[in-house]
């Protein structure tokens, strides 16, 4: 399974779980995967998201890096921890620098799809890369 594609999926739709403080943004997010064959899951904190992730085995996490309680980082840890095997999508808002950071994180702790984005994301950019079509190196860093 390359990157973030639906491709050769025929057993329904891929799952998205989205964890964003910012609920609008986390919408957003929603409304841009859905027409891509998403069946979406939207959470804005960090535990109702662990609890989520356990019901739902996704497809495709996106995970924003700066929220109260649980952050980011922490959550990379954690899903690293639960074997994770699916793509990965880290958004910040703040530096560009603290996403490509978590990415690292990420590889290091064996998350193997990982992607990058900054706030604001474009509608474009972000369904290139929930589609797929986003070209490797073409992510923000």
């Amino acid at each position: 399974m390359s990157g973030f594609s639906n491709e050769g999926h025929n057993m329904g739709p891929k799952r998205i779980l989205i964890v964003d403080d910012e609920a609008k943004f986390a919408a957003f997010v929603g409304r841009v995967a859905a027409p891509l064959g998403y069946d979406v899951t939207i959470t804005t904190q960090g535990r109702e998201f662990q609890e989520a992730y356990s019901r739902l085995a996704p497809e495709l996490v996106v995970i924003d890096m700066v929220m109260p309680e649980i952050d980011g980082n922490e959550l990379i840890i954690w899903l690293a921890e639960q074997g994770y095997d699916g793509d990965l999508l880290i958004i910040t808002g703040f530096s560009p620098h603290y996403a490509v950071n978590a990415r690292l994180l990420a590889e290091y702790k064996g998350l193997r799809s990982v992607k990058t984005l900054s706030k604001p994301v474009s509608v474009k950019r972000l369904r290139a890369v929930l589609d797929g079509t986003l070209r490797e190196g073409d992510d923000d860093q």
